[in-house]
């Protein structure tokens, strides 16, 4: 099978020569070619890299109108010509001598192949705490937001190979530079499979890390989420907990002002019908697309989520409270992390 190596570049030329020349030992015998997709580097990378092609099976692209990384993957998926992709940086921080790994997991049945740093064997060199807690943090993110890649470790890794039939056809239009998420979620594609790496140091050039790059990833996230329905899921789950506002107000009212009750005890039967109000309607309408598990382990599953929390939100009110912050806010804050903690909790368990 002819493999094609994708590599988008900015800034890279220090970088090429050495990248070249380990591509072409660790793809020894394959047929290959690789495809620079250049952003007009002020450095000449897309010159230097058409100097090496008389070297290497190198073909350039050069840009001058379109800009971003993901879009520079998706010009190299249509000028390809390979049965695999490869994708990876031109700085070295992947290196070149896992393709064949790469390779290996493709051949033996699985149709996405990813470098990855959270697996056994993976890692990092020489991150900052705070690099670590932001690569964490965004793959957290990922997995909650989008169930599909919440068993994929390492989803936001920008190395990586792939069969071509996975993306042909697939309308891929990213924003940021996580094209991998945006595969995982709208490609043709049965089988993933991990391989373990060190993502290594950088030799030369600019980390393409910032802030924007950081909203263009939580943008992302909520692009995929509207295509995937998981907008609208959370939208309704809203709605239902409205609801449940209403009836158990409604019902406390009722079981105080007409029968009489003990204004603290007549609480406990109004949240239980508030709770199972939001049951059925989850049941019927929010979650119903994904029922799978028996009624009554969904049921008991929603009444530990709304547990959960309500523990949560009491603990971060009494903490909030005890630091000092108006005792309202404190709740608000509360309310607003249980929200978050009993959706992911329904989605990810009692519906999952």
């Amino acid at each position: 099978m002819r493999i094609s190596v994708i590599v988008p570049t900015y800034n890279e030329r220090e970088n090429l020569e050495e990248l070249f020349n380990r591509i072409q030992g660790a793809l020894e015998g394959h047929d290959y070619e690789i495809i620079i997709v250049d952003d007009d580097s002020p450095d000449g990378t897309w010159q230097f890299a058409q100097g090496l092609g008389e070297r290497y099976p190198v073909r350039v692209i050069r840009r001058t109108e379109e800009k971003g990384l993901s879009s520079a993957v998706i010009r190299g998926f249509r000028e390809a010509s390979g049965d695999i992709f490869v994708v990876m940086d031109a700085d070295l921080q992947h290196p070149p001598e896992v393709i064949p790994k790469l390779l290996r997991a493709i051949e033996n049945g699985a149709d996405i192949a990813i470098a990855s740093r959270y697996v056994p064997g993976g890692g990092v060199k020489n991150w900052y705490w705070y690099r670590k807690l932001i690569s964490r943090g965004a793959i957290m993110i990922g997995r909650l937001a989008l169930p599909r890649i919440r068993n994929v470790k390492d989803p936001v890794s920008g190395f990586f190979a792939l069969r071509r039939e996975v993306v042909e056809g697939v309308d891929l239009n990213p924003v940021g530079f996580k094209i991998l998420m945006e595969i995982l979620i709208k490609g043709k594609y049965g089988k993933v499979a991990e391989v373990p790496f060190t993502f290594g140091l950088r030799k030369a050039g600019e980390s393409k890390l910032g802030t924007r790059t950081m909203l263009n990833y939580l943008r992302h996230v909520y692009r995929l989420m509207r295509w995937e329905g998981e907008l609208d899921r959370l939208v309704k789950f809203t709605l239902v907990g409205l609801s449940g506002v209403l009836v158990n107000e409604s019902f406390l009212w009722l079981f105080v002002s007409d029968f009489g009750w003990d204004k603290i005890l007549a609480n406990v039967p109004a949240t239980e019908l508030a709770i199972l109000n939001n049951f059925t309607w989850n049941d019927l309408w929010t979650f119903k697309d994904i029922r799978r598990k028996p009624l009554w382990r969904r049921l008991l599953t929603f009444h530990m989520a709304a547990l959960t929390g309500a523990v949560v939100q009491w603990l971060i009110y009494a903490g909030l409270v005890y630091m000092g912050l108006y005792y309202l806010i404190s709740n608000l804050i509360g309310i607003v992390v249980s929200f978050a903690v009993r959706f992911i909790v329904n989605r990810h368990v009692t519906w999952g």
